[in-house]
């Protein structure tokens, strides 16, 4: 009998101790497309998923440093080669007049790389997901705690996946439709 595809098997917690232990027990197993959904943050639960690896800090590092390369060169090509004033026998190339912009769009273009950033990062906007699907879903944002293993995973099996999400004494075990 071949069903239908599905994104993954979810389980639900009463608890966030059930949910990080769930999640431990997950990747001692073997699995590593997982995710796991909270009300609140829990901090032992990114050591539990291993979501240590972040590239936001470089994104908008890079983002400073282009801001800040491109808010002095404007200014640099301005004062120098496009409209050269001379005031009072000052140089040309007055690298101190120049700080403040630079200093404005190294936080601008850094916090445009931030906004921009995240919301790739996450996927975002994502008005849709396929844990919508599962009607207790719902209750994610209020007081209860998901683990939901994806269907992509290498060592996903339907059956075998289930099977170990009940081992580990869920409220409710549930398959998660495209």
């Amino acid at each position: 009998m071949n069903k239908a595809p599905i994104y993954g098997v979810m389980a639900e917690f009463d608890s966030p101790t059930a949910l990080v232990n769930a999640a431990r027990a997950a990747r001692e197993k073997g699995f590593r497309k997982l995710d796991a959904y909270s009300p609140f943050p829990i901090e032992e639960l990114n050591d539990a998923l291993h979501l240590h690896h972040n590239k936001l800090p470089l994104i908008v590092l890079i983002g400073g440093i282009i801001g800040g390369s491109l808010g002095y060169l404007l200014q640099y090509y301005v004062t120098v080669w496009h409209f050269p004033l001379n005031i009072a026998g000052k140089p040309l190339h007055s690298w101190p007049s120049y700080i403040v912009i630079t200093f404005e769009t190294t936080v601008l273009c850094a916090g445009l790389a931030a906004v921009f950033g995240l919301l790739a990062l996450c996927g975002l906007p994502m008005p849709y997901h396929p844990t919508f699907n599962v009607p207790r879903f719902a209750l994610a944002s209020r007081n209860r705690f998901f683990l939901c293993i994806e269907a992509t995973d290498p060592l996903f099996d339907r059956k075998h996946t289930s099977e170990f999400l009940e081992t580990l004494e869920p409220r409710e075990v549930s398959e998660v439709a495209h």
